[in-house]
């Protein structure tokens, strides 16, 4: 428990006072940011641990703040906390990636127990599910253009023939994949033509 931390992102100052209390005493390394974007400068991605992470927040909300983890490609679960009315928001989070969420007024035993879930979090099904969000996140700075060449670079064919099919030159299908290589973060070819997979196919529900 002591190599992981829980990192709470609230705006409200007696929450976050109140959740660091009750997690400390309950023996969790504890670190409290009181927005998404400080939350975001200061959290290292190489460390473990798990987000409890407020909906609704000033400036960047919590489900931006999401995005922004599956954009970067940051591994760190995420629990969201819920008040009335926010429900609905934190199931959609949870399909694009999410780890759980627990609603106000908190209960202790349910929010350690999602919490020490979290922490030992290893389910494939959740990285599976986590990691085409994170490519979702990415492939929506794609432009339709780059869409079109990714689908063609997906179904193995080269260059010279997506050029054709799409009446660009061969060097302008250089510049595009490039460019989706870049956005999508991919490797290689084979690791581009793999998300390009995972992308094309229906999630699992």
């Amino acid at each position: 428990m002591l190599h992981k931390t829980v990192f709470v992102v609230d705006d409200d100052a007696a929450v976050r006072k109140g959740l660091t209390f009750l997690l400390r005493a309950a023996g969790y390394t504890v670190e409290a940011f009181a927005s998404a974007l400080s939350f975001l400068e200061g959290y290292d991605p190489r460390r473990g641990g798990c987000l409890l992470l407020d909906v609704q927040m000033p400036r960047m909300s919590g489900v931006e703040l999401q995005q922004q983890l599956n954009v970067r490609g940051w591994r760190l679960p995420v629990l969201f906390i819920t008040g009335h009315g926010t429900v609905s928001l934190a199931i959609a989070a949870i399909k694009a990636g999410a780890f759980d969420f627990v609603e106000k007024p908190v209960r202790e035993e349910a929010l350690l127990e999602c919490i020490e879930s979290a922490l030992n979090w290893h389910d494939t099904a959740h990285e599976e599910r986590l990691e085409r969000a994170q490519l979702e996140a990415r492939a929506a700075f794609l432009t339709e253009r780059e869409r079109e060449v990714l689908d063609l670079v997906a179904a193995g064919e080269p260059n010279k023939i997506i050029a054709r099919h799409l009446g660009i030159s061969f060097r302008t299908v250089e510049l595009h994949r490039a460019h989706i290589i870049e956005k999508l973060q991919a490797r290689n070819l084979s690791d581009l033509i793999r998300i390009a997979i995972i992308l094309k196919a229906r999630p699992n529900t």
